[in-house]
Parts: C-alpha cells; structure tokens; sequence
C-alpha cells in the first residue's frame, strides 16, 4: 500500500480563505498565508490552493497570493484557477507551484491536458473534477459547480487519465461542507476506472470519515478545508488515528 497523503484544501475569494456548503454560502475562513504556514508546520502532505472565482470571473490567478504561499511552505503545493493555457501554467510554476489543478477548461477544451501533460508531465497535472448525483447518475459541472453538463463523471476520469492527467480531485457536490463523510461509493468505482491517484473531497467531519474514504473509497489521498480551517480536527491527531487503523501515513 501506497503511503496516505492529507491535504488541507484553501479555497480562495478576493484574497481569502473561505468556506461553503454545497459550493454555496460562503464564509470567511481566515488569511491563506498564515493557514498555509500553520498546516505545513503540522505535517500536512500538501497543500491545494484554488481560486474559485477566477473562472466565472474570466481572470488568471492570484500570482502574488500563489507566490507568497509557496515561499511559505515546503511541502507540494498545487494551484487551480483560471488556467486555460501552458503559459498560464509556466507562470504558476514559476511562482512556487508544483502542481497546477484544472478543471471547467479542461471540459471546454480537453486538448489542453494533453498539451500540459506533454509540456510538464504528467506528475504535474491534477484534474478536478465537481460532479453531484442527478437522477441516480453522477454527471460534471464546471464554474465551481454552477453550471450542469451531461458529461458522466466515470467516463470523464478515463478520458483525462488516457489524455495525460497525473491524478484526478474529485469533490462531491452533494457532500461538500456537509460532513456527513465522503463519497464513498463513487470514490471505490473511481479507483475501479482508473490507474491514477485519486483525491477525495467533500464531507469531511470526523476521524472515521477520513479512514472511511481510504479503506472504503479506496482514494490515496483525502482533502479538507473546514475541519482543519476551524481546527475541528488536528492534523497530527488525525495522522496517529490513521496510522491506528492501519493506513500508511507519513507522520
């Protein structure tokens, strides 16, 4: 078994970390730079930053926001937001990022994940895909969850791990903020699609929903915001219950 990675996730909006329930009702959380200092120095694995409004906004990412996170931390470090070009990449790359995240434009244009992939490797490109139930079915939506497709989230893993993607972010729509524990199910049949890291997201509450999501969801890492933003859970706390229950984790 691979070891287990945790990884605290800051959502940003007009330089904050905020927080919501469902992609809705977003409250403030706190300022990124500091909660990136503080999850790095207790032994987070790495640390995911998205600008979930520079896309409905039509704008690039926050370059200064990245660059001083990044010259703060030193553990991997993945920035999604606004990018739709391998240009936008080098310069977040350029600016402290290890990873960069895509999402609504890797569905506008599936070629640039192979253009990325292709340019940087496929280490270096997550792709996170926001998907709830409709119907019984789990179908993608873009513009951080605003916007329905009728793409099938399943189908959609495939194509971008075949197109060169390095790992694949799914967040649960349904789950999201709720803590109710993660997707499991959709989580176990995604590990089933795929040969990639999986990611989960959406419904962290407690300790056993993060051991749910590795030995239920079979995910190799789990991402989560409120729990740690508003120290519900301690990172370390939690590492030691993991590894507890038998999870390889890096403590």
């Amino acid at each position: 078994m691979l070891t287990k990675r945790i990884i605290p996730c800051l959502d940003i909006k007009n330089g904050r970390t905020v927080k919501g329930v469902n992609f809705l009702d977003l409250k403030d959380a706190g300022d990124p730079v500091e909660l990136a200092k503080k999850y790095s120095e207790e032994g987070a694995d790495e640390l995911v930053f998205l600008d979930i409004s520079a896309t409905e906004e039509d704008r690039k990412t926050l370059i200064d926001l990245v660059r001083k996170v990044g010259e703060t931390i030193n553990i991997p470090f993945t920035v999604g937001g606004g990018i739709t070009s391998v240009n936008d990449v080098e310069i977040l790359l350029k600016n402290g990022a290890d990873k960069i995240s895509i999402n609504s434009s890797a569905v506008k244009n599936p070629q640039l994940i192979n253009d990325l992939a292709s340019a940087f490797g496929s280490q270096c490109i997550v792709v996170a895909i926001d998907a709830k139930q409709i119907t019984g079915n789990w179908k993608v939506h873009l513009v951080g969850g605003k916007i329905a497709t009728e793409i099938d989230l399943f189908d959609w893993a495939k194509e971008v791990e075949n197109r060169g993607a390095g790992e694949i972010l799914f967040t649960s729509m349904d789950n999201d903020g709720t803590k109710n524990g993660f997707a499991n199910e959709a989580l176990a049949k995604l590990s089933q699609t795929v040969n990639i890291p999986i990611i989960a997201s959406g419904g962290a509450g407690t300790i056993q929903h993060f051991t749910d999501a590795f030995l239920v969801g079979n995910a190799d890492a789990a991402l989560a915001a409120s729990v740690f933003h508003f120290q519900e859970i301690g990172i370390l706390e939690l590492k030691k219950e993991l590894n507890r229950n038998n999870i390889k984790i890096r403590i």
